[in-house]
């Protein structure tokens, strides 16, 4: 937390949003999802490895390209959506949000999405992927809290996006449908088990830590 931006009247707005947004309990007609992405480089070996009770691999490796992973997370639900693609330009974004409305959650009202202010994070990405109409209807059904600047902590998809890296992708990975496998798995194997966040800070607990740095 104490990498944060200058805490001025709009980060405090933006932070209480989200505070309040995530201390409502579990509604199925109007989720909370937090959504960020990170990119993977895809490396494999030179030389294979040598087999054993620990498993020794070669210091040289190969490069493959970087692909993209988006995130998507409803932290009281224990449910994340994921999925790679080969770049994270407005088109990847506004098709991903797109499946989030049509695919993974047909019957909400609204969807509350939580997203940084990446210059893809907004309706202009839809407009150009999709047109206005299309672009209209998806987010009729969307509503996105945005993080304030330099606050990215505040988004629980970076909780999740942590957890994937230790869990999953902490090793070399060299091609797309692998990353890809390997993500899928453990992304059933965690939605299998309901896996929740538990947020515990509340506008309360921010004000006492954070108050003296209000400008």
């Amino acid at each position: 937390m104490w990498c944060v931006g200058v805490l001025n009247e709009e980060y405090r707005a933006r932070m209480y949003d989200l505070l309040k947004l995530y201390a409502l309990p579990l509604d199925k007609a109007q989720p909370v999802v937090c959504v960020d992405e990170k990119s993977k480089q895809l490396l494999g070996d030179k030389r294979p490895s040598l087999p054993g009770k620990v498993k020794k691999i070669d210091y040289e490796y190969e490069r493959f390209g970087t692909q993209n992973i988006f995130m998507g997370v409803e932290p009281l639900a224990g449910k994340r959506v994921t999925s790679v693609t080969d770049t994270r330009k407005k088109e990847d974004f506004a098709i991903f949000v797109k499946e989030l409305v049509d695919v993974h959650y047909p019957d909400a009202l609204c969807i509350h999405i939580v997203v940084d202010n990446l210059n893809t994070h907004f309706r202009g990405s839809f407009v150009k992927t999709f047109g206005e109409e299309e672009a209209d209807r998806i987010l009729a059904r969307v509503q996105f809290h945005y993080t304030p600047k330099h606050a990215s902590w505040l988004n629980m998809a970076e909780i999740e996006i942590g957890i994937m890296d230790r869990q999953c992708l902490n090793r070399r990975i060299p091609t797309k449908q692998m990353l890809i496998d390997e993500i899928l798995a453990w992304e059933q194997a965690r939605n299998a088990q309901k896996k929740t966040i538990q947020w515990t800070l509340t506008p309360q607990k921010a004000d006492e830590k954070l108050g003296k740095h209000y400008v």
